[in-house]
């Protein structure tokens, strides 16, 4: 895959990832607010229609009592008058009652009914604004969810350019075992040119004297540090002008000035190269990479570099090997120490506790990419045994005084157990380090 598609990719990702930081914006600020909702309106009033029923029933009681004799003429004609205007007045009180009695139900009907919806209506627009809420949050769930898928399409694109850059690496090696190191040796220095761009950004910093506090709570004292370090002045012996990568407070120059070995340390961080210089020690400030490339092929008799290529990028580590290799005479060593990933107790308390560690690498990968750049007799040698104490425990099948030695089911599971602690102790609880020895020829 080349880099301009890489880069396409990414630019590609780049813009979808924008748009939908802009939309999902839009989809917040649309989120609704619970208005004032009105309560139900009062009951309809009733009061008076009981008493309007009652006074139209008592105008419908009939024709008043005729009087008797003269009085009865005198009614006669009167009630024709008025009997008109009676009836026409009871007419419109029944239409008005009835319009009253009927209406009534239809108020009752409908109060009822706004007395539940609104309730109703105003608990589901609070349940849409939650789920409006709750879309959101989902929606904004996807953007580091998304950002952790990035960083492994990202992980891998980096692991796609370290492999191509180790196929290419193999292949200048093979050229220096046919051709001679000094023909080859111009093709990896333009070949590392254009893989190391940017490639000091990559080394990780610190802020100066909070890691000094750091490496003196964590990694131990300068004794134990010199204790551990002490088995490495072996493999420089007769050497000089060796280079203590990462050197940190010293200790590994301190051992080799005792045997008498000139060397010289790096570091990046100006707290260290303070205390190494405060003690006579030569010690410079300065990233791997461009100190290589600015020191003369083969003048190096000898380079180490103990807990710090795991703070590396795999591309700026991949670069040090090659320019390692240039810059070493032939016959001198190379040694790098590094956390073990595959002891569980060494991952999980040294490596993912220290916020530099940029990755961590399996002996058997260091291992190749030492091959792959040229090294010969490249050995792994393991470090710092987890102590028995801390690994688990094995169980004991049967009493010591139990005399019959025949195999019982409960005998073949606590074998079966003991095998596998014994696994998972090789497993988890094997060695806490482990270095590289490299010989360039």
């Amino acid at each position: 895959m080349s880099d301009t598609l890489l880069n396409r990719l990414v630019a590609e990702r780049t813009e979808a990832h924008r748009r939908y930081n802009e939309a999902l914006s839009a989809v917040d600020r649309a989120i609704q607010t619970l208005a004032e909702w009105p309560d139900p309106p009062p009951a309809y009033d009733e009061q008076k229609l009981p008493a309007i029923n009652d006074a139209f029933t008592s105008l419908a009681e009939g024709m008043p009592q005729r009087p008797g004799g003269i009085g009865g003429a005198m009614f006669d004609s009167a009630w024709s008058v008025i009997k008109p205007v009676f009836d026409r007045q009871m007419a419109f009180n029944a239409a008005v009652v009835e319009h009253l009695n009927r209406n009534a139900v239809a108020h009752r009907q409908a109060h009822a009914a706004l007395a539940q919806a609104i309730p109703a209506l105003r608990d589901s627009f609070a349940a849409l604004m939650t789920f409006e809420s709750q879309l959101v949050q989902f929606l904004q769930t996807i953007t580091p969810l998304a950002d952790a898928n990035y960083r492994e399409i990202n992980d891998a694109i980096e692991q796609l350019r370290t492999i191509t850059n180790v196929a290419q690496r193999t292949a200048i090696a093979a050229q220096r075992a046919s051709q001679g190191a000094h023909s080859a040796q111009g093709a990896q220095s333009a070949q590392g040119a254009n893989g190391a761009q940017g490639a000091q950004a990559a080394v990780p910093t610190a802020e100066a004297a909070g890691y000094v506090g750091f490496e003196d709570r964590f990694r131990g004292s300068e004794d134990e540090i010199r204790s551990r370090q002490q088995d490495y002045v072996q493999y420089f012996a007769g050497q000089s002008d060796v280079l203590d990568v990462g050197c940190g407070r010293g200790e590994f120059l301190d051992l080799l000035r005792e045997k008498g070995i000139r060397a010289r340390g790096l570091d990046l961080n100006p707290e260290m190269v303070e205390v190494c210089k405060s003690r006579g020690l030569d010690v410079t400030s300065a990233d791997a990479v461009s100190y290589l490339k600015s020191t003369a092929d083969q003048s190096l008799g000898g380079l180490i570099a103990v807990q710090v290529v795991e703070h590396l990028k795999p591309a700026y580590l991949a670069e040090m090997l090659s320019l390692a290799y240039d810059k070493l005479a032939p016959g001198s060593r190379l040694v790098i120490e590094t956390i073990n990933p595959a002891c569980w107790v060494a991952f999980f308390e040294s490596f993912i506790r220290d916020l530099t560690h940029e990755k961590p690498i399996h002996p058997e990968t260091l291992q190749y990419l030492l091959q792959a750049n040229g090294f010969s007799d490249v050995e792994i040698v393991y470090r710092a045994p987890i102590a028995e104490s801390g690994k688990l425990r094995r169980v004991t099948a049967r009493p010591e005084h139990y005399g019959d030695t025949a195999q019982d089911p409960l005998t073949e599971l606590v074998s079966s157990f003991n095998s596998n602690v014994d696994r998972l102790n090789g497993r988890l609880f094997s060695y806490q380090d482990y270095a590289a020895v490299a010989t360039r020829p």
